[in-house]
């Protein structure tokens, strides 16, 4: 209606979030919710797609110009992370697909597989228990009957 103020949406410090393209000097590209920074920089905030010229793509959320918030990173092998992402780190839940098929479903800290978890290995076959980065001693099998 004439004269209905709309409220634009602010980050944290009141600055006005905008949707931006940026291209880094290496060739990156940003595509998504950001603020304006001093001169020519931007932050990136809120939802956004940055891909890099390597063929690695973050889709998801930003905070303080680091992937915060839910996400999904897919690497030119064809690896892929979908999940809770802090501080540019896997951490929380989340699952991460090699390039084979196998896959990882559980919990991450810092980027590593770190609590409870499934294994699906390349054969569908599910390993479930308690992992440890490269170790999951006591894995068990689990068994799928019809």
């Amino acid at each position: 209606m004439p004269g209905e103020k709309k409220d634009k949406k602010k980050d944290r410090n009141a600055q006005e979030v905008t949707s931006c393209v940026y291209m880094f000097p290496n060739g990156d590209r940003y595509d998504g919710e950001c603020i304006q920074l001093d001169g020519d920089s931007v932050e990136r905030t809120g939802h956004g797609v940055h891909t890099t010229v390597l063929g690695v793509v973050y889709d998801g959320m930003w905070d303080n110009d680091k992937m915060n918030g839910k996400g999904k990173l897919t690497h030119a092998s064809g690896a892929q992370y979908e999940g809770d992402f802090v501080d540019n780190q896997f951490h929380g839940f989340g699952k991460y697909i090699w390039p084979n098929g196998s896959f990882y479903e559980g919990q991450f800290v810092e980027s590593r597989l770190e609590g409870e978890g499934e294994f699906t290995d390349t054969e569908g076959q599910v390993w479930i228990g308690h992992f440890h980065y490269k170790a999951a001693p006591g894995l068990k099998f689990k068994l799928a009957m019809s």
